[in-house]
């Protein structure tokens, strides 16, 4: 059996480029799952004149493919404008890698995925969203699938944890189903919080717990 990865993926994978944090970023995003085996957070810091990335890193959780994805992106998008980073296709990811084995391909679709979402996260905070759909219970409920659920290793809609949302004049109310005292209450609704505050249109978003 001849093996999977080819040199340059290797190379990424053992000295992984921008790898690590950003301390207070300007755009950051989580995609993935650990109970799927990928996920890859990203941080970066852009040039509010110029909209050039000027800094960006990334945390891996997964695989050679996941980690070797994670670092040429970040290689792929530093120095670019917002608008240029968002044309960054998986296909040039891969192809920047040398290819990747077919099963692995997932692995730059969602490297690219999270540098799409941490744009649009700078974007929401700095009010340079241009098209702007009205916040819906669909919209809220899609944003909340981002959000983990620690205690079971999936997101917090597939886990049942939340139990009712509603949105009325710009405010959001979400209940989940834990008591408020649990170890993991305050880490949920920070999360589910800070994926909805930067909502063009969301004014207040209010977390309560059942019990």
């Amino acid at each position: 059996m001849s093996f999977p990865y080819n040199d340059v993926v290797l190379e990424h994978f053992k000295n992984p480029r921008n790898i690590g944090s950003i301390k207070d970023p300007d755009g950051k995003a989580t995609e993935g799952s650990p109970a799927c085996g990928d996920m890859v957070s990203l941080y970066l810091n852009v040039d509010p004149k110029t909209l050039i990335i000027s800094d960006i890193k990334f945390e891996s959780y997964g695989c050679a493919s996941n980690i070797a994805t994670g670092s040429i992106i970040t290689e792929l998008a530093k120095g670019q404008t917002i608008d240029e980073a968002k044309k960054i296709t998986w296909k040039q990811a891969s192809e920047a890698l040398g290819g990747l084995p077919s099963i692995k391909v997932h692995c730059s679709v969602l490297a690219i995925e999270t540098l799409r979402a941490a744009i649009q996260n700078y974007e929401e905070k700095n009010g340079l969203v241009t098209e702007k759909v009205d916040t819906t219970v669909e919209v809220i409920t899609k944003r909340l699938k981002k959000v983990m659920n620690p205690i079971k290793g999936l997101d917090m809609i597939r886990t049942n944890l939340v139990k009712d949302i509603s949105v009325k004049d710009g405010i959001v109310d979400i209940l989940i189903d834990l008591p408020e005292n649990h170890q993991f209450a305050n880490a949920i609704k920070s999360d589910a919080i800070e994926k909805i505050e930067t909502l063009w249109d969301v004014k207040e978003v209010n977390v309560t717990f059942t019990e």
